[in-house]
């Protein structure tokens, strides 16, 4: 895509540096702390890796708000990325778990045009995994080269995870200015917009045309700060992909503080912050936490619910691309399935149990989405999004839905995270998502990726090229769905009364 040359004030042009001189060397620019030099690519474009975008969170900076950048002298090398956050090995997560580390707040930042100046879209990127594993740079699936070739300038983050990010405990909210704990991880992501506001204009970047978006945890995370008012206005698009976001993962300051305070007894701590300072990450992850919703309700980040606030419409009203997969997670087993409609839903479990034929008569699965377990376990992600998005248009916020029903080939069905190779164009044979992918598979990619990249261009999706793509709205119910057989065409949401059970749960916000 041929990227037009644009005009720009001349404070931002001056942060935009040249490319240096020297064929030996990499790219080089000033940013928060002193100088980096990156790598450059092929056709102008630059990437630069592990930048610090706030002090490393350890010993006494271990569960408070990330600090300021400590500066460096000389040239920082930027040419490998940071390290994944501490967690623990899942067998999924492996990679990431062996190399992880305390020290972990760092971007990465993929740019088209480095050393000219413009003012491109850019697009933040928030990694998956439960808020307790994962990894941003250090995943090769986002590997920015196919998706800055559209003209966007790429930063992908890595924020702390488990309970060095979500820990909550009342002396923690007593040495907190804010008053308050938890939620490290989501300032750990406020930092990093903060960062791409007083720095990506060096990359050619425009500080104020950022989309953020990310993928099942960072889908939730984008919800949740779509109702912070600590990141209102870092942010004017966002894209959310099988964002799972239920009462569950919202916890009060009381009940976080009480549980962090029953870990801290656990582990021979207490309330002595510097006995629990001092215990090594392999200490604190012999809890296992995976329980423990990540967003606590603590005055500051979040003075109310993000359910509450979406529901009374008070969420950032930015253009807003919201879905799932057709198939995310089965349930673990039929008991499981009962136990968690019992609960989720209450009275009305009969009548859920009876909807995904868990009661009665016996049902064939459906050839798209599966079993009663499949469509029960996939809905938890996929029915939310629906209604958000619902409740978003109702709002007057342009809002547009999708489903992605491909499967990677050779699999026969999509599966969670199985949109990633296709929004980051990286359909690879090998690789934690490997795929047989074919032309199709590769056409679809292109597809995806011009959605994205002209909502972070324009606010819309829709351009020269691709499909008309709908607005949702909650009368039409329509979304654009990317075929099992990688087609692309407008559909309308048949999933209502799915929906209208889900309807009464989350609007039980506060």
């Amino acid at each position: 895509m041929k990227i037009a040359k644009l005009l720009i004030p001349a404070a931002l042009a001056a942060l935009v540096p040249a490319t240096t001189s020297r064929a030996d060397d990499g790219p080089r620019a000033e940013v928060t702390g002193g100088a980096i030099e990156g790598s450059y690519l092929p056709g102008g474009a630059a990437v630069f890796r592990g930048i610090p975008t706030a002090r490393p969170p350890v010993g006494d900076l271990r569960w408070r708000e990330p600090m300021p950048v400590e500066p460096w002298s000389g040239v920082r090398q930027a040419k490998k990325p940071g390290p994944p956050a501490v967690q623990r090995h899942e067998g999924w997560n492996d990679a990431f778990a062996t190399a992880s580390s305390e020290d972990c707040l760092y971007v990465d930042v993929w740019t088209p045009s480095f050393g000219r100046n413009g003012r491109l879209p850019v697009m933040v990127w928030l990694h998956g995994g439960a808020n307790t594993g994962g990894a941003g740079g250090f995943d090769p699936v986002y590997d920015g080269r196919a998706f800055i070739s559209r003209g966007v300038v790429l930063v992908v983050v890595e924020y702390r995870l488990g309970i060095l990010g979500f820990l909550a405990h009342p002396e923690l909210t007593r040495e907190s200015p804010h008053h308050a704990s938890g939620n490290y991880g989501f300032m750990d992501q406020i930092a990093a917009l903060r960062w791409v506001r007083a720095n990506i204009a060096r990359f050619g970047g425009d500080p104020r045309n950022v989309t953020l978006f990310g993928q099942s945890a960072g889908g939730t995370d984008v919800l949740a700060l779509m109702a912070s008012p600590r990141a209102r206005g870092l942010f004017q698009r966002a894209i959310v992909e099988s964002g799972m976001f239920l009462p569950s993962l919202i916890g009060s300051l009381a009940e976080r503080e009480a549980q962090g305070e029953a870990e801290a007894r656990s582990l021979g701590a207490g309330t002595d912050l510097a006995a629990l300072r001092a215990l090594s990450p392999e200490q604190l992850l012999k809890l296992h936490t995976g329980g423990r919703g990540p967003i606590t309700v603590d005055g500051w980040v979040f003075p109310r619910s993000p359910l509450e606030v979406w529901r009374d419409h008070g969420e950032a009203q930015v253009p807003l691309i919201i879905g799932g997969n057709a198939v995310e997670f089965g349930a673990s087993s039929r008991e499981a399935a009962e136990s968690e409609i019992a609960a989720m839903f209450g009275q009305s479990s009969e009548k859920a149990l009876v909807l995904y034929g868990l009661r009665g008569e016996t049902r064939e699965p459906d050839p798209l989405y599966g079993d009663g377990l499949d469509q029960w376990g996939s809905d938890l992600f996929r029915i939310p999004c629906i209604l958000l998005g619902e409740w978003h248009s109702r709002a007057g916020a342009p809002t547009w839905e999708y489903e992605l029903d491909r499967a990677m080939p050779p699999e026969p069905r999509v599966r969670h995270s199985g949109d990633l190779p296709y929004v980051f164009g990286n359909l690879l044979p090998t690789g934690s998502l490997p795929g047989a992918y074919t032309p199709a598979d590769h056409a679809l990619s292109a597809t995806i990726q011009a959605y994205w990249t002209n909502l972070a261009r324009t606010g819309d999706p829709e351009g020269p090229n691709v499909p008309e793509w709908d607005q949702f709205r909650p009368a039409a119910r329509a979304y654009i769905d990317f075929g099992t057989d990688a087609s692309v065409s407008q559909r309308t949401n048949e999933r209502v009364p799915f929906c209208d059970l889900y309807r009464k749960v989350l609007q039980r916000a506060d």
